[in-house]
């Protein structure tokens, strides 16, 4: 007879409190309450007659049991996502599933997409629009648009394109008083912020552009902050203050008349957009043809 497996969310829960070693953390990604998690790991415990976790002053540790089994705990768990994906793919046709950020996924991405359907019918996309860090196999992505400087270690990186960046505003912001005529001018005006967070990677800011522009201001760091570049964006077409925009991003708002740059000044930056994915999901016919069109 087979050795009776404990609960595979149990398991789960282990996993992924380890891989963390925080029960708070665990529960964000799984999608349940601190406590659930902490529930599912004292069953654990009890079902296989060891501990788990210690706790050192605040922070959680694994006990040597569970560090030595925690590698092929995970291994499992890859190889169930992997199986899992493959039988999605066969029951759903060919799906990509595809992870951009999401001021890039609908200023750039989304209204492209058309186009990789004219020319690859037989494929469909699944859109995962998070800049959050992602685990390809766990996440079930198969590639992703990321925007950075090229650094992701065990990936196959291509570039896509280089971006610049510059300020934009409302129309009216521009004729309104006080002028904004100068990047000086920037002084009388509220700065909105793009801030990137742990999971958005680096991104230009306005303490660089305002230096490759030579300009100093008493407090750059002033005005409102946005986890998303898209909404900055969108406050400054709504007239809420001037905000550091992207050119991939900004392009067609800039087209349609929503938003104007007030100044001629462009900086070009070390930041890029990059095509992203475990080299051995490129084997993969579906996935290699939206690479192949995106270049």
């Amino acid at each position: 007879m087979p050795e009776r497996l404990p609960s595979l969310n149990a398991l789960r829960a282990f996993e992924a409190a380890a891989r963390h070693l925080s029960l708070t953390k665990a529960a964000e990604e799984l999608h349940v309450t601190p406590a659930a998690v902490s529930h599912q790991i004292k069953a654990l415990e009890l079902d296989l007659g060891i501990g788990l976790f210690r706790r050192v002053g605040r922070d959680l540790r694994l006990t040597d049991a569970a560090q030595a089994a925690l590698p092929d705990l995970r291994s499992a768990f890859d190889h169930l996502t992997e199986a899992s994906k493959r039988l999605r793919e066969t029951h759903s046709g060919h799906i990509i599933t595809v992870s951009a950020a999401p001021s890039f996924a609908s200023a750039w991405l989304l209204p492209r997409l058309d186009r990789f359907r004219d020319a690859c019918p037989q494929y469909d996309i699944r859109l995962d629009a998070t800049a959050r860090v992602i685990e390809f196999g766990r996440d079930g992505v198969d590639l992703a648009i990321r925007y950075g400087r090229g650094d992701w270690p065990g990936m196959a990186v291509t570039p896509l394109f280089d971006d610049a960046v510059f300020p934009v505003c409302s129309p009216a912001l521009v004729g309104a008083d006080p002028p904004l005529r100068s990047p000086g001018d920037l002084a009388s005006h509220r700065l909105l912020h793009y801030e990137a967070g742990s999971s958005g990677g680096n991104h230009p800011d306005w303490k660089m552009w305002l230096m490759a522009a030579g300009v100093t201001l008493s407090d750059p760091s002033r005005g409102p902050r946005f986890t998303a570049l898209g909404l900055a964006v969108q406050a400054a077409i709504e007239g809420h203050g001037v905000a550091l925009g992207s050119q991939r991003v900004c392009d067609g708002h800039l087209a349609a008349g929503r938003l104007v740059k007030p100044f001629k000044l462009e900086m070009r930056v070390d930041f890029s957009y990059f095509v992203v994915a475990p080299p051995d999901h490129l084997l993969r016919g579906p996935v290699a043809a939206f690479r192949d069109w995106l270049l």
